[in-house]
């Protein structure tokens, strides 16, 4: 364990914290436009934003667009299961906790350092049921009971990238064991030009779901600029019209492909397998400047 600042207040401003854990260098930056809020950035990328007094505020765009997936897969006030893969500060399952109390959790974080650092800086309402395991997250995936959840959310990047064992379909296999019938996956995804892995991810999820949504950034949909993209995968029809309103009325709005144009986009792609499987490619350092 490397050095860490405890965050102190310093007249009105809080001081960040800086420690190393199992991924790197972890540094939670005070937000200095919210009282307690926090940026957990990973040796220099933004991982994840918390506000402790509104924990259903969510800061990045990415994480806004899960959101309104968590928002459209059950009304606000009704508990939902869900499992979360990727942890980072826990922002996505505070939302859930905040928005649909009595809903119960599960997190797998195979970073335990990060995990410990998140919960004693960063702590838990202790009301919500939120169980974390900090093991890998296909491994923590297996151990999910069969059709437990209602939706599971993948947002894993090891040193900014996706790892290879999550991008296939022997692990959108384990997703849809885990699954309640109707239940939905949502995965928060990172490409740039000429957009490969985006779109063998998402020939990957139609090979195994039956009905696809993908929201974005237009510039990064046209191959313009690397960003992230989430995509959205479920057996039942998804309320596009919804997630299309939401997504466009967001602060930087984002386009959501679906049907027919989704498939033109994916431009012919063959579904990933654990033999050919690869991680997404890493970002550019332009990217986090």
């Amino acid at each position: 364990m490397g050095k860490s600042r405890n965050p102190r207040r310093s007249g009105a401003a809080l001081t960040s914290v800086v420690e190393t854990v199992d991924g790197g260098l972890a540094e939670l930056i005070p937000d200095p436009d919210r009282a307690r809020a926090w940026t957990l950035l990973i040796d220099g990328a933004p991982q994840s934003h918390v506000d402790l007094d509104d924990p259903a505020y969510l800061s990045f765009e990415y994480q806004r667009r899960l959101g309104h997936v968590i928002d459209l897969v059950a009304p606000p006030g009704k508990p939902v299961q869900a499992v979360h893969l990727g942890g980072g500060a826990l922002t996505l399952a505070r939302y859930v906790a905040a928005t649909r109390p009595r809903s119960t959790q599960q997190v797998v974080e195979r970073d335990a350092a990060l995990v410990q650092l998140v919960r004693r800086e960063l702590p838990l309402d202790r009301n919500a049921r939120i169980r974390v395991r900090s093991v890998d997250a296909r491994e923590g995936l297996a151990k999910v009971p069969e059709g437990w959840a209602d939706l599971v959310i993948a947002d894993v990047f090891s040193g900014a990238r996706t790892p290879a064992h999550l991008t296939s379909t022997e692990f959108l296999d384990e997703v849809r064991r885990a699954l309640k019938p109707g239940g939905w996956y949502a995965a928060n995804l990172a490409d740039g030009p000429p957009l490969a892995h985006l779109r063998g991810q998402i020939a990957t999820a139609a090979a195994r779901f039956a009905e696809l949504a993908l929201v974005a950034d237009p510039t990064v949909l046209r191959g313009k600029r690397f960003g992230n993209a989430v995509l959205l995968a479920a057996d039942l029809p998804l309320p596009v019209a919804e997630l299309t309103r939401r997504a466009a009325s967001d602060p930087h709005p984002g386009r959501v492909e679906h049907g027919r144009s989704l498939t033109d986009f994916t431009g012919g792609a063959l579904p990933v397998t654990d033999a050919a499987a690869v991680a997404s490619p890493a970002p550019p350092a332009s990217v986090f400047r």
